[in-house]
């Protein structure tokens, strides 16, 4: 086994304006988001930034009692709940590097745009995001390395959105899955049409394939173990939801029906999202 260890930090959940409830709701909150230090006797990188400007700043300052030299921030896909927060921390630390695989750069510029960053976040997220977040550059031969250990950015194509990753540490069997991987939270399935939810499936199965030991989740309920488990629990919920999506007429009866099965997960919002997406074949929805 090598020397690297890792620690992670839990966003908790946080209000959204939102005039678009799930059934019986009155009011909307984001899911928990983690971001993942791995770290050596020196140096550190960070996988994930989280949303807000606030967030950020608590994660610089996780990662600053850390002790440890950032040198990289690792964005595992685009949303702008995972890479947003950079900003901040980059403040603190500016010699980092903020990089992840060419994929998921050039879906970053899309979420850093006007439609989306005006249109989108900062409506859910009013004076609470950066005037300009920040964009990766190219990880061009898809590993870092962290005092002499390799971490393996492995693309796995179209999850909860298109161009997604996680980061693999060999030598620690640790996989930082990025929203490949959910943990007790319901799935975004809002981007998951034409095709989406197969895809999302060949993920998983490319996932399987590292044999990790620990699998962190982009989204989990706080004090969630990380077991490798939670790959088969994602799998089953794609699996359950899109046979719900079959034998149901419209979004009413899917949400109902995954709030059924998963009664206890975090978010309703999100399964309201995905089953209105779901019942009107449309692809270019976010949460």
């Amino acid at each position: 086994m090598g020397s690297l260890a890792w620690s992670t930090y839990v966003a908790p959940a946080k209000p959204v304006v939102s005039t678009d409830l799930p059934p019986g709701e009155s009011r909307e909150m984001w899911s928990p988001t983690t971001s993942t230090l791995i770290y050596g006797d020196r140096d550190a990188v960070l996988v994930d930034a989280l949303l807000t400007l606030d967030e950020g700043r608590a994660l610089a300052d996780w990662v600053e009692a850390n002790g440890r030299n950032l040198t990289t921030i690792y964005i595992t896909h685009a949303h702008g709940d995972h890479f947003f927060g950079a900003a901040a921390v980059l403040e603190r630390f500016p010699r980092a590097r903020l990089v992840a695989p060419v994929s998921v750069v050039e879906k970053m510029h899309e979420q850093a745009g006007e439609r989306w960053l005006d249109g989108f976040w900062r409506k859910g997220f009013p004076e609470q995001i950066a005037e300009r977040p920040p964009v990766a550059e190219p990880l061009d031969d898809n590993t870092i390395d962290l005092e002499g250990e390799q971490l393996m950015a492995v693309e796995t194509g179209r999850t909860d959105t298109s161009g997604t990753s996680v980061l693999h540490v060999p030598s620690r069997g640790l996989v930082v899955a990025g929203d490949v991987v959910y943990n007790d939270v319901h799935l975004h399935l809002a981007e998951a049409g034409d095709g989406g939810i197969e895809g999302w499936l060949d993920a998983l199965t490319l996932v399987n394939s590292l044999r990790a030991c620990v699998v962190i989740a982009g989204h989990k309920r706080d004090g969630a173990d990380d077991d490798p488990h939670t790959v088969e629990e994602t799998r089953d919920y794609l699996r359950e939801v899109a046979a719900a999506a079959e034998r149901t007429e419209s979004a009413e009866e899917l949400y109902d029906a995954i709030i059924e099965r998963y009664p206890d997960w975090i978010n309703r919002a999100v399964a309201w999202r995905s089953a209105q997406a779901l019942k009107s074949n449309s692809g270019d929805q976010q949460r």
